[in-house]
């Protein structure tokens, strides 16, 4: 029965700024290492085949951090901006209250919690899904269908694309989900890679 876990980097520089980050590449705080390393120290016990990432460097050091708390550095891992986070486009950078004064509360609302309207110049959650989705199809599917344990660390939307598809939720069911920063979320698959249980730990 093979074993899927997700986790989301730890906090970031700027989640802790309150920024929209999308694919600038900011590093982990102090806080998100120890979110990371609070990951490892979870997912001791757990044996993972393959690992999988962004290539942005606070879901690169968060699985650093998790592979040498669970002694596992040496497994195969594939990065891919695939897994990247959701781009915000013009948005990129800017503080969250900032943008509410700029654009709107309502605005902002529709743009982070629709499923499918996009900010200016960036993605929608239904964009990320359909980057996502291939690459998981592609590299991820088949090393669970063989029975592999498999880790994948990246970020709150990318993430929550694969839960989506995963769970079989509708777009309003997951613009409901949240995934923290650090959280392993652990799910264990039949063969056919429907879903037996799912639950952070």
């Amino acid at each position: 029965m093979p074993t899927l876990v997700l986790v989301r980097h730890g906090q970031s520089q700027w989640n802790l700024e309150n920024k929209f980050t999308g694919w600038v590449d900011v590093d982990l705080t102090e806080k998100g290492e120890s979110e990371a390393k609070s990951a490892g120290e979870k997912l001791e016990g757990f044996h993972f085949e393959n690992a999988f990432t962004s290539v942005l460097k606070r879901a690169n050091r968060t699985l650093d951090i998790i592979l040498e708390e669970t002694s596992q550095r040496g497994i195969p891992v594939l990065k891919d901006k695939a897994l990247n986070e959701r781009m915000y486009g013009d948005l990129q950078g800017m503080d969250k209250d900032e943008a509410r004064e700029k654009f709107g509360e309502d605005q902002v609302h529709i743009w982070r919690r629709s499923y499918d309207v996009p900010p200016p110049g960036g993605e929608s959650l239904k964009d990320t899904r359909e980057r996502v989705l291939p690459f998981y199809k592609e590299h991820i599917e088949p090393m669970i269908k063989a029975g592999k344990n498999v880790l994948v660390v990246a970020h709150g939307n990318s993430l929550r694309s694969l839960v989506m598809f995963l769970e079989d939720l509708s777009p309003e069911e997951i613009l409901k989900r949240e995934i923290p920063t650090g959280s392993p979320y652990v799910y264990d698959l039949d063969d056919n890679i429907n879903v037996i249980t799912a639950e952070f730990i």
